[in-house]
C-alpha cells in the first residue's frame, strides 16, 4: 500500500494536481464518452435527429478546460465541446435537452440545431453554426476584459479545418497586438468531415502558424491529459498575467464519423481506423491512473455506478421535458422590446438638433 500511496503522489506531485482531481478529470473523461455514446444509442433510436461526436477529444477537452476559473472565464465552444461543457459546469441533463431541442434546454431554449451548446449561467457563449466565428466572439470577450480589468481569460476551440477561416487570422492577429487574455484550441483530429489534414494545410502543424502573430504556438500530443493540462496551465497563466494569446494544438483522434449523418469507413480505411482506435485517450488515461495507483477496483466500479445513474437521469429528464411553444417561436430571434415609436422632441431628419420646417 505504501508503494501506491507513493506512486500516486509522485503522479500528482509531478502536474500539480492532487489524487482526488485527478480522479474527477477521469471521471469527466468517461462520462462525456458514456453521454457521447448514450447519444448514438438515442439517434439511431430516431429519439433525437443529430450527433456530432466529441470521442477521441475527451481528454483534451477535460485537461485544458480544467486551469480555467468557472463562472469567471469564458469559453467559446465548438460542435464537439462536450467534454469542454460539462468540465466547465454544464450538466448532462443540459446536454441532453440540448439534443432533444426541449423549451427547458439552457442552450437555445430548443431553437438551435444539436451540438450547439451555451449556457449564460457557466460563462459559456452558445455557437453559431458557421465554423470559426466563436473566435472573434472570444477575441472580443478577451478585450473586454482587458480594459475592464476583470483578471478573466476567454478560451475558444475549433477544429483544424476550421482554423482555415479568415476569421481565425484576423482575430489571433488582433489579439496578439493587444496582448489579450485569450487562448485559442485547435483539436487537430485529421479530418475535416472527410478532408485530410495533408488536403486542408500546407503546413504539418496548425500551431506552426502562430510564429506570424509573433504568440507561442504549442503542438501537445491530445491523447495524453497530463500533457494537455500543462499546455493549458501555462497558456492559462500566461494570458492572465498580461503575457498575450497562445494557439495550442492538440492532436487527437476521431473515433467516430464527422456526425451521424456520415460514414467515415468510405474514406478510411480498417488500418487507419485501428490505429486511431490505439491512441483512445479514456483507456490510455485509466491505465495511466490504474498504474500510479490512483484508480483502484473499487473507485472504478463507484465511478462506472455513477455515470450509468446519471447519464439514465439525464435521458429520463429529457425524455420528460416539454416541447417548446410554436408560439414562442420569434422570441430571442427579433427585439421583443421595441424603441417608442414616438419622435423625438426635436424632430426626426433634423441637422444640429432643430427640427426640419415643412
Amino acid at each position: 500500500m505504501a508503494v501506491t500511496d507513493r506512486n500516486a503522489s509522485h503522479l500528482g506531485d509531478a502536474v500539480g494536481l492532487t489524487d482526488e482531481q485527478l480522479i474527477e478529470m477521469y471521471r469527466l473523461v468517461a462520462l462525456t464518452r458514456a453521454l457521447d455514446e448514450r447519444m448514438w444509442v438515442l439517434n439511431r433510436a430516431g429519439r433525437i435527429p443529430f450527433v456530432i461526436s466529441g470521442q477521441g477529444h475527451e481528454g483534451a477537452q477535460v485537461a485544458i478546460t480544467w486551469p480555467l476559473r468557472k463562472q469567471h472565464d469564458w469559453v467559446a465552444p465548438f460542435y464537439r465541446s462536450i467534454a469542454t461543457c460539462l468540465t466547465f459546469g454544464m450538466s448532462p441533463r443540459d446536454i441532453l435537452t440540448a439534443q432533444y431541442a426541449t423549451a427547458s434546454d439552457p442552450s437555445s431554449g430548443g431553437r438551435q440545431m444539436p451540438g450547439h451548446y451555451g449556457s449564460r449561467e457557466h460563462n459559456l457563449v452558445s455557437v453559431s453554426s458557421p465554423v470559426a466565428t466563436q473566435l472573434l466572439h472570444a477575441v472580443g470577450i478577451a478585450l473586454a476584459a482587458k480594459v475592464r480589468g476583470t483578471d478573466q481569460v476567454a478560451m475558444t476551440f475549433m477544429g483544424e479545418g476550421s482554423s482555415n477561416q479568415g476569421d481565425v487570422h484576423e482575430g489571433l492577429n488582433f489579439a496578439a497586438i493587444h496582448k489579450l487574455p485569450f487562448v485559442f484550441v485547435v483539436e487537430n483530429n485529421g479530418y475535416a468531415i472527410s478532408v485530410p489534414w495533408a488536403r486542408e494545410l500546407a503546413v504539418e502543424d496548425v500551431a506552426s502558424r502562430a510564429a506570424g502573430y509573433g504568440i507561442p504556438g504549442v503542438v501537445v500530443d491530445g491523447t495524453d491529459v497530463l500533457a494537455c493540462y500543462g499546455a493549458a496551465t501555462e497558456a492559462v497563466d500566461r494570458a492572465r498575467s498580461g503575457g498575450g494569446p497562445t494557439l495550442i494544438e492538440a492532436k487527437v483522434t476521431r473515433l467516430t464519423g464527422h456526425s451521424s449523418d456520415d460514414q467515415q469507413t468510405k474514406y478510411r480505411s480498417e488500418e487507419e481506423l485501428a490505429s486511431e482506435k490505439a491512441r483512445d485517450p479514456l483507456p490510455k488515461f485509466r491505465a495511466q491512473l490504474t498504474d500510479a495507483g490512483i484508480l483502484t477496483e473499487e473507485v472504478l466500479g463507484r465511478l462506472a455506478a455513477e455515470i450509468t445513474a446519471v447519464v439514465d437521469d439525464a435521458t429520463e429528464y429529457a425524455e420528460s421535458q416539454p416541447d417548446p411553444d410554436p408560439s414562442t417561436a420569434m422570441r430571442w430571434v427579433y427585439a421583443e422590446e421595441w424603441p417608442s415609436e414616438a419622435p423625438p422632441p426635436w424632430g426626426f431628419g433634423t441637422a444640429g438638433g432643430h427640427a426640419e420646417e415643412h
